[in-house]
C-alpha cells in the first residue's frame, strides 16, 4: 500500500515551507516537499516493543523511529496546526494497521483520545482525525474497517518526576470508558479485530493502560498501531 502513497492523494501542489524539513520555495503536496515524501514513504511497518515493556502491552507496530522527517511531520500536525497532514499521516497509520492484522479480518479502530484541554488547543482531537483518515484509507483498499470512540481522557497529571510504577498508575487513571461509545464498541468487537491507535509509543504505559481498561469493559485489543516509536534513553 505504501508505494506512491502521496501520489494517490489529491491536493494542490503549491510552494511554501515544508513541514518535514522546513525547506522554503519547494513545491509541496500536503505541506511536504518531494524529498521528505520519499523519505517517509520508504519507511516500513515493523514490531515496536519498548524494553522493558509494561505488563499488558499488546503486540505493537510502528512505521518508524521517532526522528527525522517523520518526527517533524507528527509535531507539525499535532502541535503546529498543520491539519492538512491528517490525510497522509492517517494513510501511513493505515499501513501499520494493515501490517499488524491479516487482510481478511474485519477491523475496529479505537484511538487514544486527547484530553479536552489538548483538543481545544489543537482545534480538535488529533488522534480522532488520524483514526478517521486511516479508516478511510483501509476501506479504500478493500478492508472492512470502522472507527469508534471507546475511551474518554481525564485531565492529565504531571508525571515528569514519577518513577515507572508511578507513571503506570497515572496512565491507568488517565482514561475512562466513553459513556456513549462503550456499548457500541463492545458489540462491534465481537466480530472485528480491535486495533488501538496512537501517534507515538515511548514507554508503552499509555497503550497498556488503555488496553487494560478496554479489556475490563469486554473489549480485547489484538494489536496497537502507532506512527513512531521513540528510543528509550534510560531504564524505567
Amino acid at each position: 500500500m505504501t508505494a506512491g502513497l502521496w501520489g494517490t492523494l489529491t491536493d494542490l501542489v503549491l510552494p511554501g515551507v515544508c513541514a518535514g524539513c522546513s525547506a522554503t520555495g519547494e513545491r509541496l503536496t500536503y505541506d511536504v516537499c518531494a524529498r521528505c515524501v520519499s523519505a517517509v514513504e520508504a519507511l516500513q511497518a515493523h514490531p515496536a516493543r519498548p524494553t522493558p515493556a509494561p505488563p499488558g502491552l499488546p503486540p505493537t507496530f510502528a512505521l518508524g523511529e521517532y526522528g527525522g522527517e517523520l518526527r517533524e511531520l507528527i509535531i507539525g500536525f499535532k502541535d503546529r496546526g498543520r491539519h492538512r497532514l491528517a490525510g497522509p499521516l492517517g494513510a501511513l497509520l493505515a499501513e501499520v494497521v494493515a501490517h499488524a492484522v491479516p487482510p481478511r479480518e474485519a477491523l475496529l479502530l479505537v484511538y487514544v483520545p486527547d484530553t479536552r484541554r489538548a483538543a481545544r488547543e489543537r482545534f480538535g482531537d488529533h488522534m480522532r482525525r488520524l483514526a478517521l483518515a486511516a479508516d478511510a484509507r483501509l476501506r479504500a483498499a478493500g478492508r472492512q474497517s470502522m472507527v469508534l470512540r471507546a475511551l474518554a481522557a481525564r485531565p492529565k497529571i504531571d508525571s515528569a518526576r514519577l518513577n515507572s510504577a508511578g507513571r503506570a498508575a497515572a496512565a491507568r487513571e488517565a482514561f475512562a470508558p466513553h459513556r456513549l461509545g462503550q456499548a457500541l464498541t463492545r458489540r462491534a468487537a465481537t466480530r472485528r479485530t480491535v486495533v488501538l491507535l496512537d501517534d507515538i509509543i515511548t514507554t508503552g504505559v499509555t497503550l497498556a493502560a488503555a488496553a487494560e481498561l478496554l479489556a475490563e469493559t469486554g473489549v480485547d485489543v489484538a494489536a496497537c498501531a502507532v506512527l513512531a516509536a521513540t528510543k528509550r534513553r534510560m531504564p524505567a
